[in-house]
């Protein structure tokens, strides 16, 4: 089954997960001992991570390592971007009604 971003940063869990590879590539190991849930929880919330195409894992030598991809983020940005300008708008009408007030 093919995830969305949208499903993936819902999740407070996987939201951390990427916070926590936008610094370094890290093995699953060192991802899973960074929290407090089971090694099997950490390993599905990489695996929605990986199929909506914010991370890929990559194997080298033994070990498998999570490497962050986000550019799939550019469809949670421009979803965002249009909101923003809508509430912008909003508010220099507001600041535009409230100088005229005065």
């Amino acid at each position: 089954m093919r995830r969305d971003v949208f499903q993936a940063i819902a999740d407070p869990t996987r939201r951390d997960i990427i916070h926590l590879l936008s610094n370094e590539s890290l093995n699953i190991n060192a991802v899973a001992e960074k929290f407090e849930i089971s090694r099997p929880a950490i390993s599905k919330h990489l695996k929605i991570l990986q199929e909506c195409g914010l991370m890929s894992i990559q194997q080298e030598g033994r070990e498998r390592f999570c490497r962050p991809n986000f550019e799939a983020l550019q469809e949670v940005s421009l979803w965002i971007e249009q909101y923003k300008t809508f509430w912008e708008t909003k508010l220099d009408h507001l600041e535009h009604y409230l100088n005229k007030s005065k």
